[in-house]
C-alpha cells in the first residue's frame, strides 16, 4: 500500500496546482455551458417545428461540435506545450476560448439569419474546443509535474474535480438566470449573460496564471524533436493504444451523462429548473467523488482502481439508469428522479478522478504534454457521435432507452483498457529522464529500476 509524503508543498506548487484546478474549471465552464444554458432555448437556433427526438439531436451535437475540436487542439497545443513550454501553452489556450465564448453570446437566432445561425454555433464551439483542448493538455501536465509521487493520486483527482467546480458554476449561473428573467427575456439576453460571463472568467484566470512557474522537470528535460512523431512509434504507440481504448470507454460514459439534462428535459419531461438544480447539487457532491478515486487509486493502484471503475459503470451505472428512465416515464415522484439520477451521476462520472494522473504517467517528460493530450481527447471523436447512435437505436427501441447500450459499452471498454496496460503508481514522472534520440531511458508506464 502507497504512503503520502506529509511534507508541506511549497507555495510554488501550491499556487501551480490551485491554477490547474481552476485552469480546469474555468474551462470546463465554458465547455458544458451548451448543456445546461442553452438546454431551455435550443429552440431559438432551429427552424419551427421540430420533434422532441430532433431537436435533442441537434443541441446534442451543437456539444458534440466542441468535443470533436478537443483532439485537434489536443494535438496542436501538445505539441507547442512539449516543445516551448506548458506555461506559455496555456496562455494562449486560455485566451483563445475567452474570445470565442464571448463571439458565441453575439450570435442572432434562426428567426434573423435562418439555418447560418446553428452554422455559426456549431462552427464557433468547434474553435472553442480546440483552445479548450489545449488548456488542460498544457496546464494538467504542468501541475503534476510539479507534486511529489506519493500526492499524485490527491492532485489528479483535485484536478479532475475542477469537472464538479465547472458544471455547478454553470448550474448555478443557469438557475440564476432562470430565476430572475421570464422565458421570453431568457431567450432575448439570459442565455447571452451566461457565454459573457464565461468569457471574462477565462480573461481574469488569465491574468492569475501570469503567475505560475514553468515546469522544472520539463526545463531539466531533453526536448523531443517530433513530439507527435514520438508519441506514434515504438513503446509509445502502444500506450497511446492502451490509453485510447480505455478512454473511450470513459468518453461514452461521459456522454451519457452530458446528454442526461437533455433527456430529461426533453424525453422525460422534468422542468429545466429542477434539472439545473439536480445537477447543481450533482456537481458539488461529484468534487469529493474525484477527489476519492484518486486517493483510493494511490492506495491500491491505478490499474485495479479502473477494472473497479468499468464494472461500476457497466453493471450499477446502467442498473441506475434504466430505473431513472423507467421510473420518470412511469410517473415516479419528482424525489425519485432526483435522488436515482445523483447516485447514477455520482456512481459513473467519479472515475474520471483518475484519468489525469494515470494518463500522465503512461508517458516521459518530453513527450508527455503530446501524449497526454492526445491519449485524453482523441478517443472522444468516437463516443461523440453518441446523437447518431442514439437516433439509430431509437429505431428498435425507445429513444430515452438508448444509453443503456453505451454504458454497457462504456464499462466493458474500460476494463478492457485498464488489463492492456501496466501499473502506474511508482513511475518517477517527476524526474528528469536523460534519453537519446530515439527512446526513452525508463519505458512508458514503468517504474525505474
Amino acid at each position: 500500500m502507497a504512503t503520502y509524503d506529509t511534507e508541506p508543498l511549497s507555495p510554488a506548487v501550491k499556487r501551480t496546482v490551485f491554477a490547474g484546478c481552476i485552469g480546469f474549471a474555468v474551462d470546463f465552464f465554458d465547455i458544458y455551458l451548451p448543456v445546461l444554458a442553452l438546454a431551455p432555448v435550443i429552440g431559438y437556433f432551429e427552424p419551427p417545428g421540430l420533434s422532441a427526438v430532433a431537436s435533442t439531436t441537434i443541441y446534442f451535437f451543437t456539444f458534440a461540435a466542441t468535443l470533436f475540436g478537443r483532439p485537434c487542439g489536443a494535438v496542436i497545443f501538445g505539441h507547442w506545450a512539449d516543445k516551448i513550454g506548458r506555461r506559455r501553452t496555456t496562455m494562449v489556450s486560455i485566451a483563445g476560448f475567452g474570445v470565442f465564448t464571448l463571439l458565441i453570446a453575439c450570435l442572432p437566432g434562426y428567426a434573423t439569419v435562418g439555418i447560418w445561425s446553428l452554422v455559426l454555433l456549431i462552427g464557433l464551439r468547434f474553435v472553442d474546443g480546440v483552445f479548450m483542448g489545449g488548456e488542460y493538455t498544457s496546464n494538467n501536465t504542468l501541475a503534476l509535474e510539479m507534486v511529489p509521487k506519493a500526492r499524485r493520486g490527491f492532485v489528479g483527482g483535485v484536478l479532475q474535480g475542477a469537472f464538479p467546480i465547472g458544471f455547478a458554476m454553470v448550474s448555478a449561473v443557469t438557475s440564476f438566470l432562470l430565476s430572475v428573467t421570464t422565458h421570453q427575456q431568457y431567450i432575448d439576453w439570459g442565455w447571452r449573460a451566461a457565454f459573457v460571463f464565461g468569457g471574462f472568467m477565462a480573461f481574469a484566470f488569465l491574468m492569475f496564471y501570469r503567475t505560475v512557474p514553468e515546469s522544472p522537470v520539463w526545463m531539466e528535460s531533453e526536448k523531443s524533436v517530433a513530439p507527435l512523431k514520438e508519441v506514434f512509434s515504438g513503446d509509445h504507440r502502444r500506450s497511446l493504444l492502451q490509453v485510447f481504448v480505455m478512454m473511450t470507454g470513459f468518453w461514452f460514459s461521459s456522454q451519457v451523462s452530458s446528454i442526461l439534462p437533455g433527456i430529461l428535459i426533453n424525453q422525460l419531461h422534468v422542468p429545466a429548473r429542477i434539472t439545473s438544480n439536480i445537477f447543481l447539487a450533482g456537481s458539488i457532491i461529484l468534487f469529493f467523488g474525484f477527489v476519492g478515486c484518486g486517493m483510493l487509486s494511490q492506495m491500491i493502484g491505478r490499474r485495479r482502481m479502473i477494472v473497479c471503475s468499468g464494472l461500476a459503470i457497466l453493471f450499477g451505472g446502467s442498473g441506475l439508469y434504466y430505473v431513472l428512465v423507467a421510473g420518470a416515464l412511469g410517473g415516479a415522484p419528482i424525489a425519485q428522479t432526483v435522488i436515482v439520477t445523483l447516485a447514477f451521476y455520482l456512481l459513473t462520472v467519479s472515475p474520471w478522478g483518475i484519468v489525469s494522473t494515470y494518463i500522465s504517467e503512461r508517458f516521459p517528460t518530453h513527450i508527455r504534454a503530446s501524449g497526454y493530450g492526445i491519449g485524453y481527447s482523441a478517443a472522444v471523436v468516437i463516443p461523440a457521435l453518441t446523437g447518431i447512435y442514439l437516433l439509430g437505436l431509437s429505431t428498435i427501441m425507445p429513444y430515452a432507452f438508448g444509453p443503456l447500450v453505451l454504458l454497457v459499452i462504456a464499462g466493458a471498454l474500460v476494463i478492457t483498457g485498464a488489463l492492456m496496460g501496466p501499473e502506474t503508481r511508482d513511475v518517477d514522472m517527476n524526474v528528469p529522464v536523460a534519453r537519446d534520440a530515439t527512446e526513452p531511458s525508463v519505458l512508458p508506464g514503468q517504474a525505474p529500476a
